[in-house]
């Protein structure tokens, strides 16, 4: 399994960066050829499925993500999200954190724990540089509100 985490600190309040983080539809809008749904719709909770449908046609693959965690932040309190990848290609889990930072600031926690079907444990090194590179454009833009 590749394992890989990601940390940022932004000018917005907890609520904020939480919001924008976890308002699944705009995850398609942060990775290229994505779409989500969401069951049941909003609000998230422990127990909502978010799928996200990567690629085009025939070369298309689902990935459900079950939120097993879900603690939103309070006023001065983290937040953590846990999402259980189930899917036939994609397996493992991801977590986000939110959590304040220096100057009101928050500060962001991505881990990511992920194996890929019909990919050899011998390129998780691969998986991991891919995954970082691709899922940290994605938070990037998620936080930037793009």
């Amino acid at each position: 399994m590749a394992n890989f985490l990601l940390e940022r600190t932004v000018p917005l309040p907890l609520d904020e960066a939480w919001c924008r983080l976890t308002e699944w539809p705009c995850h398609a809008r942060a990775v290229p050829l994505t779409r989500i749904t969401v069951t049941p719709p909003e609000p998230t909770h422990e127990g909502t499925l978010v799928v996200a449908r990567s690629g085009i046609g025939p070369l298309s693959f689902a990935d459900p993500m079950e939120v097993t965690v879900w603690q939103p932040p309070g006023e001065d309190s983290p937040g953590l999200c846990r999402l259980e990848k189930r899917g036939r290609v994609v397996t493992g889990w991801a977590e986000i954190e939110v959590r304040p930072g220096p100057g009101g600031r928050a500060r962001v926690v991505w881990r990511e724990e992920m194996a890929v079907r019909f990919v050899p444990g011998g390129l998780d090194g691969v998986v991991e540089r891919v995954g970082r590179y691709v899922f940290g454009r994605a938070v990037n833009r998620l936080l930037r509100g793009a």
